[in-house]
């Protein structure tokens, strides 16, 4: 199994530090809004990530935080923070809001057939946990006090761009355009691991801590949490590409400079969900969420199918052309395997073979659209009996998740469905002949069934009508 890796800039195989377990971080949300679908593109990827690893015989020990502790919009104090904006506008305290938005999340996470991490852990809950480290750093020299806060001092690290490859004159004072310089900072990269001083003299959340009543900078949560479900040793930490720097970046300076030894060997990162105006996020645009395309009439794993044409470290242009194509392939991908027939003996040749190929897409770097093709030519091949196409469907969707052999509530019957697939393929013959008065009889009478026909570039489409 070979993955592209950040960290090094190239692809590698992959080594778990113990082939016992794999110890896998995800960043999670802030929640104090909806997840967009941009956000939800990254939460795909380690879903397959997660879901290849298990495929190759690993055991995953997935950990996943939630932030619930305010966010900041650099490490400079500037902005807004968003836990806090959010409980003001919506007359309710901090926790509430994060509670709602965080069901919020995994409610998506399930629609898009995202697997639940097996460990979830709010930031609010390991306090004590970031102040012992906090104090490590301080006794070891890598951090200071200055105006009230405490600093982690980048200038004492031989590499703090190693995840980014930049120089520090290259990189933004924080996260945003716009940000002012800190003046309490010794260096333009330095970040702050604990808060009393600030101008959100409001927060609602703070806590006791050596240097005062305050609150944990946005970077040390992902560091404590890790460690504490993970141990010292981190195989794969992913996230979005906008999480490389400075959050990643500062991730690693403060674990290394707290363990003294390599963190992670592995850092996956996917690209953006681009719309027309650029790189989607929540402060502009229409916000696309989950739900709003369900009202729209949309499936949820149709969008999840769109994120799978693509590789995972490409940008993903978001089309509503594009969704509807992404749409009817899956409602035609979906007619097409829930016509096969059981009982079928497996031929457990070409079942290993066409097996081996899917596995060698997925392990190469997560190409899901390559194993999308090869789902598609097991559908095709007239040598595969359905018994052995069903078998491995329900295999590949181990990791594509698709629910491709899943009767929805709304889905018609089997007989029903095997009637249609037989009229489709006599209408198409009569076509073919010119017989377009057989075509168009066969086409009325399933629609008096309730059925609807529609033709389109990759064949004919039919769905019940309510």
């Amino acid at each position: 199994m070979k993955i592209y890796n950040t960290l090094t800039r190239k692809i590698e195989e992959f080594i778990p530090h113990n082939k016992d377990r794999v110890n896998m971080y995800t960043c999670g949300p802030t929640v104090y809004h909806y997840a967009h679908i941009g956000n939800l593109r990254s939460y795909i990827m380690e879903d397959v990530l997660e879901k290849t690893l298990m495929y190759n015989g690993y055991n995953v020990n997935r950990v996943m935080n939630i932030t619930d502790v305010g966010h900041l919009s650099s490490d400079s104090d500037t902005g807004d923070d968003k836990m806090v904006s959010s409980a003001k506008k919506q007359n309710k305290t901090v926790l509430d809001i994060a509670k709602f938005y965080t069901e919020a999340f995994f409610s998506d996470l399930k629609k898009l057939n995202v697997k639940k991490p097996e460990t979830i852990e709010p930031a609010t809950n390991l306090i004590p946990e970031y102040i012992n480290l906090i104090e490590k750093l301080l006794s070891k020299d890598f951090a200071y006090i200055s105006g009230g806060n405490v600093y982690f001092d980048t200038s004492k690290l031989d590499d703090y761009y190693v995840l980014t490859n930049h120089k520090e004159d290259e990189m933004v004072v924080g996260v945003r355009d716009g940000v002012e310089n800190d003046y309490n900072k010794r260096n333009q990269a330095d970040f702050v691991l604990w808060f009393t001083k600030s101008k959100f003299d409001d927060q609602e959340l703070k806590w006791n801590s050596p240097w005062g009543l305050g609150y944990p900078g946005w970077h040390i949560e992902c560091s404590c949490i890790s460690m504490k479900h993970c141990g010292e040793y981190l195989d794969i930490h992913c996230g979005g590409v906008d999480n490389i720097f400075p959050h990643h970046t500062n991730e690693i300076a403060q674990s290394e400079a707290y363990l003294g030894h390599k963190w992670c060997n592995y850092w996956v990162h996917c690209e953006h969900l681009n719309d027309k105006n650029g790189k989607m996020s929540k402060s502009k645009g229409d916000f696309l969420t989950v739900s709003l395309l369900e009202e729209k009439g949309y499936n949820p794993l149709s969008y999840r199918l769109l994120c799978l044409q693509s590789h995972y470290r490409k940008q993903l242009v978001f089309t509503y052309e594009n969704l509807d194509n992404a749409e009817q392939a899956y409602k035609k991908l979906k007619q097409k395997t829930l016509s096969l027939k059981a009982g079928s003996n497996i031929n457990t040749e070409l079942f290993e073979s066409y097996n081996e190929k899917f596995k060698a897409c997925i392990n190469d770097d997560m190409n899901t659209s390559s194993a999308i093709t090869v789902l598609y030519d097991v559908l095709k091949d007239d040598v595969l009996n359905d018994g052995t196409k069903k078998a491995l469907i329900e295999s590949f969707d181990k990791v594509l998740s698709l629910d491709l052999l899943t009767e929805e509530q709304n889905d018609v019957s089997d007989d029903l469905a095997k009637y249609v697939e037989e009229q489709i393929k006599l209408r198409i013959e009569a076509k073919k002949s010119k017989d377009f008065e057989t075509a168009d009889k066969i086409r009325n009478d399933l629609l008096e069934k309730g059925v609807e026909l529609k033709d389109t570039r990759e064949g004919t489409l039919w769905n019940k009508i309510k």
